[in-house]
């Protein structure tokens, strides 16, 4: 199996956007694209299909302008971002996107033909949730690319004379022959092969083109990988003669799949925590952003708190002030971590600073519970998704949840039992939670939802502090947690197509928002007819 990291798949991408799943999955595809074209696209065709989400929540949500801006080669934070679309006119290239039945068996799948004037390329990817990717085709062969090596594909009629070249004259990872509507040796490995010898390579004659993909992930795999434990279970088992806390094994954990020193990765989160903390700070000072549905509401709740208007409740108000203001800076395109989407990224981070701010404590104690929420979400990639689109929001906010409520037991001094008791109680709890985004923007319910998810955490935390029963165990918990989203009804997972997204508000809300775009109600009637 693959192994998720704590920087890739669960605390990350920083990025901008209302979606990880759209915005920045959708920019790591554009960038390997980018790469595959050798950075020459004259005329891109984007196609989706119509039953799976992307069809009726590619542009509201961000996945039009997270590929335009890794068609254009920037990053998941750029601050250019909400223009890529007007940058990519300007560049000159040519976009088409079409709903066509292109058999998708995963509801986010992009197919991208690029052409120029010299050669034409299709790729075949996936978002998998949380920004993460899997490029599953190139050129009609299939292919497995997460983004975490360097890859260079290879065009030749004889690929086992240039074999027997590569062999002799490169160190790497795997090779292997692709053969599609072309044919081409996929060699991946862990450092990027130096330019010399990929001149040397470009300059044998069996060899019509040389393309190299660089990584789009923070950090790398490599084939020899393994980690001490990839459950909870296993977890327990690697502890008995260790003794170690949470956030201790998570250092262990990343150390090992990361081929990092456990300090390192402390230092890493060190940075992660500082970004969270700056979302909160530019937050709670009011944001401004046009297309968006909600406006800054985390100013007025401030305000309210320290008037004395609310009920009293000094932590909880915090945590919701705090989880607000990210949400509301993302919602503003403004700079967020997604831990672990950017659809939940409130949820763990207001959460875990809140907590911090009310209970004093010092900046190294937040990281630690930040590693102790990475390794319950590692557990939770390892083994369901993160992505509405697959498992609802049970997936996002309700992981969230399980990793914050984790991360506060740790905080507060509790041991590594009741930790993984909080989980449990906080995932038990989501179960069945739906995503249902209003006018295809992810602000509401998203908002209402973050706030539930960081004070079900609050809840689960201390009801495991007072030695509450969780009855099923995490890995237990899990599972099911995973089986339940399948069964989720598809209109219900991020599709715009049921729940709140289906009132007549949410679709007035919807024909408002497109600013003119040329949507009308009927467009929108039409949609919900249709699929």
């Amino acid at each position: 199996m693959t192994y998720p990291s704590i920087f890739n798949d669960v605390i990350g991408p920083v990025m901008r956007g209302p979606s990880s799943s759209h915005c920045a999955a959708s920019l790591r595809i554009g960038r390997l694209c980018r790469d595959l074209m050798e950075g020459d696209i004259r005329h891109i065709l984007i196609e989706f299909d119509p039953n799976g989400s992307l069809a009726t929540t590619h542009e509201s949500q961000g996945s039009d302008m997270g590929l335009f801006g890794g068609f254009l080669g920037w990053e998941a934070h750029d601050e250019r971002l909400p223009e890529s679309r007007t940058a990519i006119v300007e560049a000159g290239i040519e976009m088409d996107i079409r709903i066509v039945d292109i058999q998708a068996s995963h509801p986010n799948t992009y197919k991208i033909t690029l052409k120029n004037a010299q050669e034409e390329h299709t790729v075949i990817a996936l978002s998998t949730g949380g920004g993460m990717i899997e490029v599953i085709e190139i050129d009609g062969a299939v292919v497995s690319m997460a983004g975490d090596f360097y890859e260079m594909l290879i065009y030749t009629d004889t690929p086992d004379a240039v074999l027997d070249h590569l062999k002799n004259s490169i160190s790497y990872e795997e090779i292997k022959v692709r053969t599609g509507t072309s044919t081409f040796l996929h060699v991946r490995t862990t450092t990027e092969i130096p330019d010399k010898m990929v001149a040397e390579i470009v300059h044998l004659t069996e060899v019509t083109a040389v393309k190299r993909l660089a990584p789009v992930l923070p950090v790398l795999s490599r084939k020899s990988l393994t980690v001490p434990f990839i459950t909870c279970d296993e977890m327990l088992a690697y502890n008995a003669d260790k003794q170690l806390k949470l956030w201790q094994l998570a250092a262990e954990y990343e150390s090992a799949r990361g081929d990092m020193s456990p300090e390192a990765v402390f230092e890493k989160m060190r940075n992660i925590v500082s970004i969270m903390r700056a979302a909160v700070d530019s937050g709670l000072k009011g944001t401004k952003y046009d297309d968006r549905i909600l406006g800054a509401q985390s100013v007025s709740f401030v305000m309210e708190m320290q008037k004395g208007t609310l009920i009293g409740a000094d932590i909880l108000n915090r945590i919701i002030a705090y989880v607000s203001a990210i949400m509301e800076v993302k919602s503003s395109m403004g700079v967020i971590v997604a831990a672990p989407t950017a659809g939940s990224c409130g949820a763990l981070p207001g959460t875990v600073l809140a907590a911090g701010a009310s209970l004093g404590l010092s900046d190294d104690d937040i990281v630690k519970g930040m590693l102790a929420a990475g390794l319950i979400g590692v557990f939770i990639a390892a083994h369901a998704t993160f992505a509405a689109e697959v498992g609802g929001c049970q997936a996002e906010c309700g992981s969230g949840s399980g990793m914050a409520a984790a991360a506060l037991v740790s905080m507060a001094g509790g041991n590594l039992n009741q930790s993984l008791s909080a989980a449990s109680m906080a995932l038990q709890n989501s179960f069945g939670m739906v995503c249902d985004p209003i006018a295809n923007r992810v602000e509401a319910p998203c908002l209402g939802k973050n706030v539930m998810a960081a004070t079900n955490a609050l809840s689960c935390a201390n009801m495991a502090l007072a030695g509450y029963n969780h009855l099923i165990p995490l890995d237990e918990v899990i599972d099911a947690m995973s089986k339940v989203g399948h069964s989720i009804p598809n209109e219900l997972r991020c599709t715009g197509l049921g729940g709140l997204s289906a009132t007549k508000t949410a679709r007035d809300l919807e024909v408002k928002m497109s600013g003119g775009g040329g949507m009308t109600a009927e467009d929108v009637h039409r949609r919900f007819k249709i699929c």
